[in-house]
């Protein structure tokens, strides 16, 4: 059985999670990675995507659409601090078509390349998570 570490999920609204956990997989900017207890100090942003947590005991498992922020990963464990966190449980079909018609908003409205470009990689991501879940 893995070690446990603390985790942290904290959204603008509130603490969403804090418990010891064994694995949590993040969303990081250069792609997803599994953190485990006594993981190597790491900080990166989140690209839209799933977390999942893992808790000890091998069965529980919570997951969140997480968008904007980051994770610190550091010797006292792991902490997400994430500008949107929605539980998958409460989140629905309609909400995530929202924000994918918002950056299709975006992406047409972008004047510079740059805008543009962010903007497509924010959509793309969104319809990536909206293709996992099949919604």
């Amino acid at each position: 059985m893995p070690d446990a570490f603390k985790f942290e999920l904290v959204s603008p609204e509130r603490l969403l999670v804090s418990a010891e956990v064994e694995q949590v997989v993040v969303p990081g900017s250069e792609g997803e990675m599994t953190v485990l207890a006594h993981h190597a100090p790491v900080l990166t942003t989140l690209r839209p995507g799933l977390l999942d947590i893992g808790f000890p005991g091998g069965g529980e498992h919570q997951r969140y659409f997480v968008r904007g922020g980051f994770a610190e990963i550091s010797p006292a464990g792991l902490t997400v601090l994430a500008e949107t966190a929605v539980n998958l449980l409460e989140l629905d079909a309609a909400q995530l078509a929202q924000a994918v018609k918002d950056a299709e908003e975006d992406v047409a409205d972008a004047t510079e390349d740059a805008a543009r470009d962010r903007a497509q990689t924010k959509l793309d991501h969104l319809r990536q998570v909206q293709a996992a879940l099949n919604l």
